[in-house]
């Protein structure tokens, strides 16, 4: 079976990353989570020194579906109007993968 997984790629300053992990879950988790074809929903954290990376993983039923969240141009980030508080990078594009699974 095929579906498709969307990561996403952000950075904090280390002392803003309790915040927006807290900011993500109720803006791009939130979301994520109310479209019907999204699979699953994972968010990634480190702390490298005085910053803070965060990754979303998502999986899709179908690129349909990260239409309805993302828009018809999907392979762009999609941002949140509080993001500029936190995040130091606008990172433009998200990465998609075909991913396989294996019974």
């Amino acid at each position: 079976m095929k579906i498709i997984t969307r990561i996403w790629h952000g950075i904090t300053k280390k002392e803003d990353a309790d915040e927006y992990l807290n900011y993500l879950f109720d803006t791009g988790i939130k979301d994520y989570r109310s479209i019907k074809g999204n699979l699953s929903t994972k968010v990634l954290r480190r702390i490298d020194h005085d910053i803070c990376h965060f990754m979303t993983v998502t999986e899709w039923d179908s690129v349909d579906s990260i239409k309805e969240f993302a828009g018809e141009k999907f392979e762009k980030a999609r941002y949140y109007k509080e993001d500029k508080k936190y995040l130091l990078e606008f990172e433009e594009n998200v990465t998609h993968f075909e991913t396989y699974l294996i019974d």
